[in-house]
């Protein structure tokens, strides 16, 4: 299932260096072409002008909240249908529902698990 992520443009939002970095690794290894992002803005930076198929988006960072960076995507047309997966170590029941009402188009709960990271963004990628 993985290889369909072959050639996609991933932009991945987290503060968290570790995190980050894990997450980039377990993309490459999928021949995905990677946008690592440390903030809010400069991810917003990138997606004024870079199309991206997939946006894996920290929900909280120091200096932008992950749905704000949401709205903005969603308002440009270059971006405004790549698919939005929202990503939160602070898990609480019912966030899967709000963020999805709230526009994204999935959600993960850190810490994530390795194994099956790519397998999972891909189904909710061919989901929604």
């Amino acid at each position: 299932m993985s290889e369909k992520l072959a050639g996609k443009s991933v932009v991945v939002i987290e503060d968290n260096d570790v995190i980050r970095d894990l997450f980039v690794l377990l993309l490459k290894r999928h021949a995905a072409n990677i946008h690592p992002c440390r903030s809010g803005k400069e991810a917003l930076d990138i997606l004024k002008s870079t199309p991206a198929d997939i946006v894996l988006c920290d929900i909280i960072l120091p200096d932008l909240e992950g749905v704000e960076i949401l709205r903005s995507l969603r308002s440009w047309p270059i971006n405004a249908k790549a698919k939005v997966i929202a990503l939160t170590a602070v898990a609480n029941a019912g966030d899967r529902d709000r963020f999805l009402k709230q526009g994204f188009d999935g959600y993960m709960p850190k810490p994530i698990n390795p194994s099956t990271f790519v397998d999972e963004i891909l189904a909710i990628v061919n989901q929604s």
